[in-house]
């Protein structure tokens, strides 16, 4: 018979196909992707990527709701640990009951074995962008107008209003131009012309001082106020009104001390207008450099009296001082005053530093200006008058 009936089973059949077996290869690769799903899915169900362990479940004891289990279990989930790093702060870390954890910074104390922490005094120097508007903190008010004084944190005038500089030891000088404020015309030149660097003094009888020290201070020039003081030829040679003198009493130059100082604001301190007799008699210059002192303003003594006890005083009493080494403009002549600023510069080179004074002619100006840039080139550092000043308390 040609049918499958007549075969005996399981004969004349299409013989089944053999499984082939796997290679070792193929089967790692295979263990290794399933292991990756299995891995993204497990990230994908926490927001952290990880999930929090799960709490181990137990049987509340007989009166005890198993919710209240529960919530203690949270509870306790969201208490912080607290530990401290090698830098020396505190880290709290508290785990969220969503599996979250925050962590917080707080500075710890340090040992003996951390970082020197340096304390500071005030700062030296003024803000540019505010040179121009004084620092209330540092001004009291009376009869005669805003007066400087020391700050509450004991901060001074002389400080707050000194312009920077470098800080290095090379050779330095610093140039003061009196007279600012007698002419218009003067005034506008000398703070346009000259370096920043210099030095102004605007005399207490001028006119829109006011005006004159803002856009002085705006420019970043340091300034300091000239007082009139008695001289040996007074009065034949009258430095004008409201001169301090002799003869008048402690309480009658004081006055008129103050009255100058109402004049403006933002100033290091007072610079002398002629003066050889007032700043030679002691019971006469005392009173006035002890108050100078209490307001925390500088005195520059323009050198010109031999018998100046500027030095005595100021040591006495603590208030810083400096003194002029070179009136550089003594004749009003373009190649005499540059003469006197190459004196100038041999002394700042002998001696580490020195201060020259001149008034704001023109002449003075113009030649002032053009030595400043020529003398830079050298290696002279332009400095204020602050930087110079013998200062007990800051050296």
């Amino acid at each position: 018979m040609g049918t499958d009936l007549n075969a005996p089973l399981g004969q004349n059949r299409r013989p089944a196909k053999t499984k082939t077996p796997l290679r070792k290869g193929q089967a790692a690769l295979g263990l290794f992707a399933a292991a990756i799903a299995g891995v993204t899915v497990f990230a994908l169900m926490s927001p952290t990527g990880l999930l929090p362990p799960k709490p181990d479940v137990a049987v509340a004891p007989a009166g005890e709701k198993p919710e209240d289990k529960t919530q203690d279990a949270a509870k306790a989930t969201a208490q912080p640990t607290r530990e401290t790093s090698s830098s020396g702060a505190t880290v709290n870390r508290t785990l969220l009951n969503d599996g979250n954890v925050v962590t917080t910074y707080s500075p710890g104390k340090r040992g003996k074995d951390g970082p020197a922490i340096i304390e500071v005094g005030p700062v030296r120097g003024q803000d540019p962008r505010m040179a121009a508007q004084p620092n209330d903190l540092l001004l009291e008010d009376a009869p005669e107008g805003r007066l400087p004084v020391v700050g509450p944190d004991g901060l001074r005038p002389m400080d707050q209003y000194a312009r920077p500089w470098s800080g290095a030891r090379g050779t330095r000088i610093a140039l003061v131009v009196g007279g600012l404020g007698m002419s218009q015309t003067g005034t506008q030149n000398a703070i346009r012309t000259l370096p920043p660097a210099t030095t102004l003094a605007f005399a207490a009888s001028g006119n829109s001082l006011q005006r004159w020290m803002q856009e002085a201070r705006r420019t970043g020039h340091e300034i300091l106020l000239q007082v009139p003081f008695e001289p040996f030829d007074y009065p034949a040679n009258n430095p004008g009104p409201q001169t301090l003198l002799v003869g008048d009493s402690a309480k009658q130059n004081l006055a008129q001390l103050r009255d100058a100082l109402g004049k403006i604001t933002n100033y290091t301190g007072i610079m002398n207008f002629l003066g050889g007799r007032f700043l030679s008699d002691a019971g006469a210059l005392e009173p006035v450099m002890r108050d100078l002192g209490r307001r925390g303003l500088l005195f520059l003594d323009d050198g010109t009296s031999a018998q100046s006890l500027t030095s005595t005083l100021g040591d006495a009493l603590d208030v810083p001082y400096a003194f002029g080494d070179v009136v550089v403009d003594t004749q009003l002549d373009r190649t005499a005053i540059l003469r006197k600023l190459d004196d100038l510069e041999r002394i700042a080179r002998r001696n580490g530093t020195a201060i020259g004074t001149a008034s704001a002619f023109d002449e003075s100006v113009s030649a002032i200006a053009q030595w400043m840039e020529e003398a830079e080139k050298r290696g002279i550092e332009f400095v204020s008058v602050s930087a110079l000043v013998k200062d007990t308390k800051r050296n």
